[in-house]
């Protein structure tokens, strides 16, 4: 049956937004259709019988509908299994099955092309199925392995009598094997619930934050992929799959079909950066519910996000690694979503690096900070992203381009980070002495930078023994700043080599002050400030130094930094960052950030009640319980990748790069 025959016969009726496609040739089209049945219920709404379960007067509202997302068309071929019996007793990482595929590169690298073609053609998009509801089924005693697990060795005094409550719970959860929740932790329970966000009867996601004192939310009651990931993993290792897996799927389609800019489209297969929940009036009392998103065109500066498709891809593999639930992802209009989004990253361009060319506020930071070009933070989930989508792919004749692709780009990606984006005491001391402008094909100094840039402050605060990747490179520009979320994902991704991810961590722990300070975990380091403030931001009034993307603390780094601390075996780290955390938040009503230098305040113009500040904390709790499962999220080293040199494609005369030098260093 046909798409068109199913719909015209279809007695369902399907959301216009949905129907209302911009890029029809999704679907075999050769023009726009728009299907005349309004996603319609017959609704009297003159109760708030139907608004969403919020545990605060919430604006948001939402009814019943239906949605009808497509059905997955089985594929034969056959996908890895998944272990999730490690050993976490061996050392170093724990091992992770790697994929093989018979379009591994490194047998005949020259015959392989990084070009990627820019349509996928996956025929059989003609089934659909109707997707129902989902049941939620909360729970809050868990089962534990071993009292080791149970974090609370050293559990903080509070001044009032709910901490002794706490601590003669949690000592005789230790005794009976049953972990027990503290009065903090079912808190934040009850807020993450109350901030679920239901389409079509089913849960959908989290709003970014639920403060009931808020008059004006402006974007914050919409539902963001980035901040939806750190409540997605509560969710999992809470064993609710469910609203994950709806989350995954409605967002899948609205990628990048209708919304436009100044009536410029978004590239075929954009991620939006949120979206929400609103209901059309219709006549007779009737509503209708349609899912409407944000590509940017609302957003500070109007820029399309860049970080959406990528965490949307790095979620997805979650839910596959913890659930153990593969089918999700072989789905047809899933692994559609995924050759969408890396057709889009790895399209040709005028850029000569492997790295990701973006603008500034296109990912966390999404206001003018200086950080367009190629910033850390980009190319660690840009790298995680295509590392997932390796794991993810169904080998066949229709993506082994993309999988050849995949594997070029990671090898250059990688080697381009750890060669280039280092520092430490040596190296910058070989930067300090740096030759300029060298033409030859054996340049020592390839970007031309000029010792000049090294900032005074980055001489005395690089410890002898640490180092970290820095935020930016681009021709005679090294951006020194120290920008948490990058070398975190360098970590757990393992775009940095083991050594390098040890001493990441070890800079943390020496510079623990200035990092963590009062509250985890500062954005990045350091602030701009005065001239180079209003240069760099623009006067921005909100990233004023020490606050907000300028310096600021966020709450939310905290679980990917446990996740970092785990691969590492550095659990005391991360403990001891949740211990900070545990002794605010809670008092301070959650919010979005904190401000000044050690991260004391509260920040000026901070949300409170920030989902994704409840939701890293309960992540983090959860992964340092059970790090056996959290071990699940990360990726070890793949020493394949570095047999696999790009420019060993290169029929020209020039030289190779310098891999085979720079292997004996980073497998140190």
């Amino acid at each position: 049956m046909s798409v068109m025959n199913f719909i015209r016969n279809s007695p369902m009726k399907l959301p216009s937004r949905v129907l209302n496609l911009r890029n029809s040739s999704f679907f075999g089209f050769r023009h726009w259709f728009h299907h005349p049945f309004p996603c319609e219920q017959k609704l009297f709404c003159k109760t708030n019988a139907f608004l969403p379960n919020f545990s605060y007067n919430s604006q948001f509202h939402a009814y019943p509908s239906r949605f009808l997302p497509f059905r997955r068309v089985i594929n034969n071929t056959k996908k890895p299994n998944w272990s999730t019996s490690l050993d976490l007793s061996q050392s170093g990482s724990v091992s992770r099955p790697y994929v093989s595929t018979d379009v591994r590169v490194a047998s005949r690298v020259r015959d392989l092309s990084t070009s990627v073609e820019t349509r996928v053609k996956d025929q059989n998009l003609d089934k659909f199925y109707l997707q129902n509801g989902i049941n939620v089924n909360p729970f809050v005693v868990e089962r534990i392995e071993k009292d080791e697990n149970v974090l609370g060795g050293e559990v903080p005094v509070a001044e009032d009598v709910n901490n002794v409550k706490n601590i003669g719970e949690a000592l005789e959860g230790r005794k009976s094997g049953i972990k027990v929740e503290s009065d903090i932790e079912k808190e934040a329970w009850n807020l993450l619930r109350g901030a679920v966000v239901t389409y079509c009867g089913s849960p959908v996601g989290t709003v970014a934050a639920n403060d009931p004192g808020d008059k004006q939310p402006l974007n914050y009651d919409q539902v963001f992929i980035r901040d939806f990931v750190p409540s997605a993993l509560a969710f999992l290792l809470k064993g609710e799959g469910e609203i994950v897996k709806n989350f995954l799927l409605h967002t899948l389609q609205l990628q990048s079909w209708e919304k436009t800019v100044d009536c410029y489209s978004p590239g075929q297969g954009l991620m939006p950066a949120s979206f929400k929940v609103r209901t059309v009036p219709l006549d007779g009392n009737k509503f209708e519910e349609v899912l409407d998103p944000d590509f940017g065109e609302s957003a500070i500066g109007r820029v399309a996000p860049v970080d959406s498709g990528l965490w949307w891809i790095i979620l997805l593999r979650a839910y596959g690694k913890i659930t153990g639930d593969c089918t999700l992802q072989e789905r047809v209009d899933v692994q559609t979503g995924i050759k969408l989004i890396l057709n889009l990253c790895l399209a040709d361009g005028f850029d000569m690096f492997p790295s990701l060319l973006v603008t500034d506020g296109s990912c966390m930071i999404d206001r003018r900070m200086g950080i367009h070009g190629h910033p850390l933070e980009i190319q660690a989930l840009f790298y995680a992203a295509l590392r997932s989508s390796l794991e993810m792919l169904t080998a066949n004749e229709s993506s082994k381009n993309l999988i050849r692709a995949i594997n070029n780009r990671l090898s250059a990606l990688s080697f381009h980070i750890r060669e280039y984006y280092w520092v430490d005491m040596k190296k910058i001391n070989e930067i300090y002495r740096y030759k300029t402008e060298e033409y030859s094909m054996d340049a020592t100094n390839k970007f031309n930078i000029y010792p000049e840039q090294i900032p005074s402050w980055l001489m005395d605060w690089i410890p002898e023994e640490g180092g970290y990747l820095i935020g930016n490179l681009q021709p005679a520009h090294m951006d020194f700043r120290f920008f948490t979320l990058g070398n975190l994902w360098s970590i757990v991704s393992s775009l940095g080599t083991p050594k390098q991810n040890e001493a990441i961590l070890n800079l943390v722990e020496a510079k623990w002050g200035d990092i963590v300070g009062h509250m985890p975990l500062k954005i990045l380091y350091p602030a701009v400030e005065n001239e180079e403030w209003r240069i760099i931001t623009g006067s921005d009034p909100k990233n004023t130094p020490w606050s907000y993307h300028n310096g600021g603390s966020w709450p939310t780094l905290l679980w990917q930094f446990t996740l970092a601390c785990i691969k590492m075996r550095r659990l005391e780290l991360a403990e001891k960052a949740v211990a900070l955390a545990e002794k605010r938040l809670s008092i301070d009503h959650w919010p979005e950030y904190y401000d000044t230098r050690n991260g004391k305040f509260i920040g000026k113009q901070s949300r409170l009640y920030q989902t994704w500040s409840i939701a890293g904390f309960l992540t983090s709790k959860m992964m340092l319980e059970n790090p056996k499962t959290a071990s699940l999220l990360f990726w070890d080293e793949d020493y394949n990748l570095l047999e696999i040199c790009v420019c060993g494609l290169s029929k020209s005369g020039r030289k190779k790069c310098s891999r085979g030098a720079a292997r004996s260093q980073i497998l140190i």
